[in-house]
């Protein structure tokens, strides 16, 4: 029906717009507090692109991607993710010959074909950070912290930071040779992806949502028991530096997040509060992400956050969104001659800033003031054919039902102030 939404899009309607509003500022602001300046890229981007940076052994990459070729025979997809992008523009526009670190934020709409559910669409909406040039811990401690500061600043305390290390590519071998051998003989029992993923990358088995699969992993040899001693002393640092910062943790082996390019650290925002229990903020650190697109060996590292989820965790913690404030000002008229200095007054009033409106559908004077209450006017101005022979206007506060009679020549200023 052309009367309905695309399955799994949902409108954002002018009553819901404030609530969006009022996080993305509140995200720009801590942000910028932090240091991070934005970043704008592309709503879609060349395939391959994900392909080499989300990974081809990703549910993104082989279930989920919305592609397809233009009319030039390109292939293209409408980003699923928002790090790949940031780090092709950092590549593409050679900021990594710049000051580093490169800290970069950004509020983006994403696009995965996957079963909608609660918090879940197919087109949903993310913020996202992520830092450039960094191999110090201290570069994941900031990120985490920004997370966290966000999180709390938006009203959510019931959540906890859950933290592990997915290691390098070295250390990483050994880890998936001993998941191998530990699964081999329940091989036949895993779900027809993870038997693709245990030649591929047996780590992303731990990542099934299948309850069997779920099953079969428990026990299964741990990262943290692999780590190099690079790898092992990154770690420790991160808890160090997050410990000094003020910020507990859990240690969780069993996160590897949903994405090819992580190494080392990797941590999850998590809750109760929507029911099972659920990812809110996501990230970690991707130090060959930057030289696997075509940049030079550049360490870095960021996290995702859906708002959709952000805003229905909000609900349930009972946070509170301040509701936007109504016009300043409507002017109510009657006659021809009242209409047309209402209209030169409207304009004189925006252009000194305020918020103003008129009757444009022809209503008689009662239903002007019961249309002034809905939509909230803190005062009506009253403009008849008897104000425009006294050369004054009455102006009422809707809140207190005080009127009061101004001259012409001062109307504008005393509203205004």
């Amino acid at each position: 029906m052309l009367t309905k939404a695309p399955k799994g899009t949902k409108d954002m309607l002018p009553e819901e717009a404030y609530r969006w509003h009022y996080i993305e500022k509140a995200f720009a602001d801590i942000c910028e507090r932090y240091g991070f300046t934005e970043i704008r890229t592309p709503m879609f981007e060349h395939t391959e692109l994900f392909h080499r940076g989300v990974g081809d052994t990703t549910d993104i990459v082989q279930k989920e991607m919305y592609s397809f070729q233009d009319y030039g025979k390109r292939d293209i997809t409408l980003k699923p993710e928002g790090t790949s992008s940031v780090v092709r523009a950092f590549v593409e526009h050679k900021m990594y010959a710049g000051p580093q670190p490169s800290k970069f934020y950004y509020n983006i709409p994403c696009f995965r074909y996957e079963k909608p559910q609660s918090g879940r669409l197919r087109e949903f909406h993310q913020f996202g950070v992520e830092t450039f040039g960094a191999a110090n811990m201290m570069a994941d401690a900031e990120i985490i912290s920004l997370a966290s500061d966000f999180l709390k600043e938006m009203g959510i305390n019931d959540i906890q930071l859950r933290i592990n290390s997915v290691g390098c590519p070295e250390c990483r071998k050994k880890h998936r040779e001993a998941l191998r051998e530990f699964l081999k003989p329940k091989y036949d029992q895993l779900c027809d992806t993870c038997k693709d993923r245990y030649e591929r990358n047996p780590m992303r088995i731990l990542d099934c949502k299948s309850p069997v699969c779920q099953e079969l992993v428990q026990g299964a040899p741990v990262m943290l028991d692999y780590l190099c001693d690079d790898c092992r002393g990154a770690f420790e640092q991160l808890k160090t530096d997050l410990t000094a910062m003020g910020i507990e943790y859990v240690v969780d082996p069993g996160i590897v997040r949903g994405l090819d390019y992580y190494t080392k650290t990797a941590f999850e925002f998590v809750t109760d509060s929507i029911g099972a229990q659920g990812t809110v903020c996501g990230g970690g650190r991707y130090d060959h992400l930057v030289e696997e697109i075509g940049g030079p060996a550049t360490a870095g590292v960021g996290f995702g956050l859906g708002k959709e989820r952000l805003l229905m965790t909000m609900d349930a913690c009972g946070a509170r969104i301040p509701e936007p404030e109504g016009i300043d000002v409507f002017i109510a008229f009657m006659g021809d001659e009242a209409r047309a200095v209402g209209l030169g007054l409207m304009k004189k009033l925006r252009d000194r800033g305020l918020k103003v409106q008129m009757d444009i559908m022809g209503r008689n004077i009662k239903n002007q003031f019961k249309y002034a209450n809905r939509i909230k006017a803190r005062k009506t101005v009253v403009i008849g054919q008897d104000e425009i022979d006294n050369d004054s206007f009455a102006i009422k506060d809707m809140d207190t039902s005080e009127q009061v009679t101004v001259p012409m020549a001062h109307i504008i200023d005393e509203l205004v102030k």
